[in-house]
């Protein structure tokens, strides 16, 4: 058989910009980050290597292999960092005392509104810069909005018990 009669494909080189493909890392919250990171593994080592890779050879051709095994290793643990967060606020909604749940509830609807405001005013600025920072925050904007559905969700099914809740057992011992 001819080698040169099967079909070619065009050889597709990698470089750090693919790394910015689909949304960013998600930020973590840091009083959720100990069990939200527990066990997931966090491509450390690989991007060790990557850079190790990149010092040597000073050009991203010559890494390709470590430039796809991080990115590969990023998207998982990015899928499983977002399933994790989201998991947490629902489980927060569920057993937080009802008031501190709404606080937070609260409080990542402002986090949502700050995003989406800094997000207009990101949409004035050019070149990377500005979509570096249009990707960044849309991709935490999208974060954020998902564990705030999420906390919601997991408010709503317990808010039979929201009145009970919302009992302070320290009123009992002013009596």
């Amino acid at each position: 058989m001819d080698v040169d009669s099967q079909p070619t494909m065009e050889e597709t080189i990698l470089v750090g910009d693919d790394l910015m493909m689909g949304p960013p890392s998600p930020l973590i919250p840091p009083e959720i980050a100990s069990h939200v990171l527990e066990g997931v593994e966090l491509c450390d080592g690989i991007l060790r290597n990557l850079f190790l890779c990149l010092q040597i050879n000073d050009i991203e051709p010559f890494c390709q292999d470590e430039i796809a095994l991080y990115r590969q290793c990023a998207e998982k643990r990015d899928k499983e960092l977002r399933q994790r967060l989201e998991n947490s606020e629902h489980k927060l909604g569920l057993s937080m005392p009802f008031n501190e749940a709404k606080e937070r509830a609260v409080q990542l609807e402002s986090e949502v509104t700050s995003l989406e405001r800094r997000l207009i005013l990101a949409s004035g600025l050019e070149g990377i810069e500005g979509f570096r920072q249009r990707w960044s925050l849309h991709g935490r904007l999208t974060d954020t909005k998902r564990r705030l559905e999420s906390l919601k969700q997991g408010m709503e099914k317990r808010k039979g018990d929201a009145p009970v809740s919302n009992s302070n057992p320290k009123k009992w011992f002013a009596w």
